[in-house]
């Protein structure tokens, strides 16, 4: 399966909020053709139309694709319109987080193919990165299918269970917002010592940034990249000395932030 095949029997995009716009434009960059999209959403806005996809049209009877980017909360109101795609040979890709593959299976019928998805918000601009996981109904193709179509949005890995979103979700789905705080934090700290805050949270931001390009694209892993810049007694030693210490420092805080989020996640799987 290909995005050939999804040109020839369609691709319904259920929810079109920064996710779904995020996908949908990577799709169509790609492309994907806009006459083989049908979009559904309460409220869309004019750009969507421009693109020349279907925008709350009639729905082919079997698309190759459904993709779910509905919120959690209006996804029984939302998803029972399809219920007769179910038990087919369409695939239903969910980006929606909280919701278990069972929850769809019990929505669509038990022999539906379907593959859950968490992305994260740096898909905005090309480099977030996706987990997924499948049901037995979905297959191999499938998954090299949502593989594709997701790769649009920046990189894509595959779980060996879906119990492992939970962790997912704690590390690369929530991540982005403790990376922002980071940012913050770093520029507050910045201005106590002294600098202007425009000029701060300039530092912080490109710092942030330009490390985190450097953890791509260098052939080291983290850890010797940061032993790179750490000369013994300096200034970058002094600093790190405080931020690694095992009982105050960021070691324990990360693990209890990611331990939090992964609970939460847990939490609201379970209903």
């Amino acid at each position: 399966m290909n995005l050939d095949f999804v040109a020839e029997r369609g691709l319904v995009l259920l929810g079109c909020g920064k996710m779904g716009s995020a996908l949908l434009q990577g799709w169509l960059r790609d492309g994907l053709p806009s006459s083989s999209v049908w979009v559904q959403d309460p409220n869309p806005g004019d750009w969507l139309r421009e693109t020349g996809v279907h925008v709350n049209a009639d729905l082919p009877q079997a698309p190759a694709v459904v993709l779910i980017a509905v919120k959690p909360q209006v996804m029984a109101e939302a998803l029972p319109v399809l219920k007769a795609m179910g038990n087919g040979e369409t695939l239903f890709l969910s980006v929606a987080a909280g919701i278990g593959i069972d929850s769809y299976e019990a929505m669509l019928g038990d022999q539906t193919p379907v593959i859950r998805a968490m992305p994260n918000t740096p898909a905005a601009i090309g480099r977030g990165i996706t987990a997924i996981i499948g049901n037995a109904q979905a297959g191999a193709a499938r998954l090299d299918l949502a593989e594709t179509l997701l790769a649009a949005v920046g990189e894509v890995v595959r779980l060996e269970g879906e119990s492992q979103m939970d962790a997912v979700t704690g590390v690369s789905g929530s991540g982005p917002a403790y990376v922002f705080h980071m940012i913050e934090c770093l520029a507050a700290a910045g201005e106590a010592q002294g600098l202007a805050p425009d000029l701060a949270m300039q530092l912080a931001k490109a710092t942030v940034a330009g490390a985190g390009a450097l953890a791509m694209e260098a052939p080291e892993d983290p850890a010797q990249l940061r032993r790179n810049v750490t000369s013994p007694n300096g200034t970058t030693q002094a600093g790190l000395d405080v931020l690694m210490d095992t009982e105050t420092g960021l070691p324990p805080l990360l693990k209890h932030t990611v331990a939090a989020a992964a609970n939460r996640s847990r939490e609201l799987s379970n209903g």
